[in-house]
């Protein structure tokens, strides 16, 4: 089954005159308490952030952060002594755990774009942790589901997370197809950046999401060049 929310369907969010966010489940001052999360993935923000600007330092715990950077590069320093610089391809895993702050800085003369995912861990107590690739998941790997973050420590060459979750990239050519094999007991995501797909029959537009539970096989064909987002993840665990 397959339930289709639009992009004007997000909650848009503009804190600050530096920042333009886009909330797919509750956050911050956005409450809905039939959108809390999608199995574990209990965050889903598509980030705008203006040139010299960025979130002052502020504490996590017990949820795995993961930061794609889609356009630009992002400063960030925590206290586990961190300070990296996440370029537009790269990938960064920030296991919160017990607890830590982090900040995170726009420090070019250009706007950055970023998705950060929050995914309730599949246990907690853990020492905060970090892990950063480039994956270069932007511009390569074309018509396939690439990986990029997973708790499943059968693949290789991505960011490993604790939750039994995956999160794919694909860069889809029109007229192509991707088939997803999944199971009833797991739950697929997708989120379109930019083109357009049929997702078992359903267009998807940029900004997009389908969510989706009960299926054997997720069928992708891109009407459009199209970039997109998919995630696979447990629709039960003890956490949530």
């Amino acid at each position: 089954m397959l339930k289709y929310i639009s992009a004007a369907d997000r909650h848009h969010a503009a804190p600050a005159a530096w920042l333009s966010s886009y909330f797919l489940f509750s956050f911050a001052d956005y409450f809905d308490r039939a959108n809390m999360h999608f199995g574990p993935l209990r965050v889903f923000n598509d980030d705008s952030v203006a040139a010299q600007s960025g979130f002052p330092q502020h504490p996590h715990s017990e949820m795995e952060i993961v930061t794609l950077m889609l356009d630009g590069e992002i400063t960030h320093q925590d206290t586990m002594g961190n300070k990296t610089t996440i370029k537009a391809g790269e990938v960064q895993r920030m296991t919160a755990g017990t607890g830590l702050a982090h900040s995170e800085f726009n420090r070019q003369d250009t706007p950055l774009h970023l998705y950060q995912l929050w995914f309730i861990p599949g246990q907690k107590g853990l020492a905060p942790s970090y892990e950063q690739k480039d994956l270069g998941f932007t511009s390569g790997n074309k018509n396939q589901l690439v990986p990029l973050v997973t708790g499943q420590k059968v693949l290789e060459d991505v960011v490993y997370m604790n939750s039994n979750s995956t999160v794919y990239w694909s860069n889809l050519d029109e007229g192509e197809e991707i088939e997803f094999k999944t199971f009833p007991i797991r739950l697929t995501f997708i989120y379109v950046k930019q083109g357009s797909i049929f997702v078992n029959g359903t267009e998807l537009g940029p900004n997009d999401q389908a969510r989706m539970t009960d299926d054997d096989v997720v069928q992708i064909r891109a009407a459009k060049d199209a970039q997109f987002i998919l995630i696979d993840l447990p629709s039960s665990e003890s956490n949530y």
